[in-house]
């Protein structure tokens, strides 16, 4: 944090003859420090080209392995690449979070910011803006990934109608809000390592493994068809609680339906979720930074 300086002691209060009070830099200055220092990052860059590189090649391969159905839809491949690309954005923002216990420059950082807490304001603002701008550019290579399956059958692409402005809306903020999340996981356990795989279990792993276990304690014949068992039912409202099931109400067209057995939320009670997804973490994060000593 080089960028960041305090007042000098020599200000207000040696002119008046009182003790010198020192105060940190303005809040854009902490943004404008933590900007930096993530725009400098190689890893900032790598992240960003993956992420959209990973959005165009699932979506391609979905449309073009699909293209050969009789009732092809182009547009119902536009979320095929979230499931990888969400990874991207995640890893950026435990990057940043746990950036300067990794490095040791918190010394430094919370020396020229002895309040703390700016600076994890500041690198909310950071990882949102640059998340925004990867996730702008995974939507828009996303969607140019249908071009070439629906010019084969002759179909237009139509991104106004039928819910897909907010589908695209959708894909846009879950991508900005795996970002934070990383981000708030990172802060809070000052590890690279453990915050990585935290992370990755909480969003990709656990939804698998709860959809597993519930269909092999399930009995087959026991159920009818078309019912849901009080088990699949808890299952299901878990994962729809989760990041991931919070992320497919977010980006569901209006003609989509929930999970069976699970409340149906609808986007924006998905954005709820992920919004307290978010919040929950960042608040235990910015209480350990405020009320406990960085060693």
């Amino acid at each position: 944090m080089s960028a960041l300086t305090t007042s000098p002691a020599g200000g207000a209060g040696a002119r008046t003859g009182g003790p010198a009070v020192r105060r940190g830099p303005t809040f854009p200055r902490v943004v404008a420090s933590e900007w930096t220092k993530l725009t400098s990052l190689r890893s900032t860059a790598v992240i960003a080209v993956a992420t959209v590189v990973v959005s165009w090649a699932l979506t391609y391969l979905a449309a073009n392995a699909s293209s050969v159905d009789p009732g092809f839809v182009p547009l119902d491949s536009l979320t095929a690449g979230l499931l990888l690309a969400q990874v991207g954005p995640l890893v950026l923002g435990i990057l940043v979070g746990t950036g300067d216990f990794t490095t040791g420059t918190f010394r430094s950082t919370f020396t020229a910011v002895p309040r703390r807490l700016p600076v994890l304001a500041a690198q909310v603002v950071a990882v949102g803006a640059s998340a925004l701008v990867v996730a702008a550019a995974s939507v828009v290579a996303a969607v140019v990934a249908l071009v070439p399956a629906a010019s084969s059958r002759g179909i237009p692409l139509d991104l106004t109608g039928d819910g897909t402005p907010q589908v695209l809306v959708g894909m846009a903020a879950f991508l900005v809000a795996m970002a934070l999340l990383g981000l708030a996981v990172g802060a809070l356990l000052r590890s690279p390592v453990p915050a990585v795989a935290l992370a990755v279990v909480l969003v990709l792993v656990l939804p698998v493994v709860l959809s597993l276990g519930s269909d092999l304690a399930t009995d087959p014949m026991s159920p009818a068809e078309g019912t849901v068992s009080s088990q699949q039912s808890l299952v299901n409202t878990v994962v729809t609680f989760l990041p991931s099931g919070a992320a497919d109400l977010l980006v569901r067209g209006p003609g989509g339906s929930g999970i069976e057995g699970a409340p149906d939320l609808g986007p924006w009670g998905g954005a709820l979720v992920l919004v307290g997804w978010v919040l929950v973490p960042l608040a235990v994060a910015a209480v350990r930074l405020r009320a406990r000593d960085v060693v």
